[in-house]
């Protein structure tokens, strides 16, 4: 019986990883390199990730595009909370990792200090290779079952990749 609940989620992961059901919550500049991202000369398609979806409780993914305010915090939360398990975050762009050149009281200084994130892709904003680099780091993820549920602890700072901090 082992063998047959390993293959069968061997081939759940093989099926969702080719099917990436991505709610954008796009605050910033970093949105126009996400959309080129999804354009016809980079084709994230190919990924299975070119049809977004516009409610959160459709999506399995949620991209995080641009910078996150204090304000704009509890409606985050409240977005991933709607989002049905399986359920994997990217942190797009640096803004949204660390809060970027932003060093002040009304921006959240990273967005794994709200909720879990899966992937991080930094950059200001991140080059279309980088989103694809990240998006195939996903689909591993997501093939194999992985979920971050930890979140970052700006005190004793743990929770957040090395390369991030």
């Amino acid at each position: 019986m082992n063998f047959f609940t390993s293959k069968l989620n061997d081939a759940l992961g093989w099926a969702r990883k080719f099917s990436i059901f991505q709610y954008p919550f796009v605050t910033a500049c970093c949105g126009m390199e996400y959309m080129s991202t999804a354009a016809s000369h980079y084709d994230v398609d190919r990924f299975g990730a070119g049809f977004p979806r516009f409610s959160p409780r459709q999506s399995d993914v949620l991209f995080v595009v641009g910078t996150i305010s204090q304000k704009m915090a509890p409606v985050l939360k409240k977005v991933h909370d709607q989002m049905c398990d399986p359920k994997w975050v990217v942190a797009f762009g640096v803004c949204t990792c660390t809060g970027g050149f932003y060093d002040n009281y009304a921006t959240v200084m990273g967005i794994d200090t709200i909720i879990p994130v899966d992937i991080y892709i930094p950059g200001c904003p991140p080059r279309p290779e980088n989103v694809i680099d990240g998006l195939i780091k996903l689909q591993a993820k997501i093939q194999k079952g992985e979920q971050s549920r930890t979140l970052y602890d700006p005190l004793t700072k743990t929770g957040r990749p090395a390369d991030i901090q």
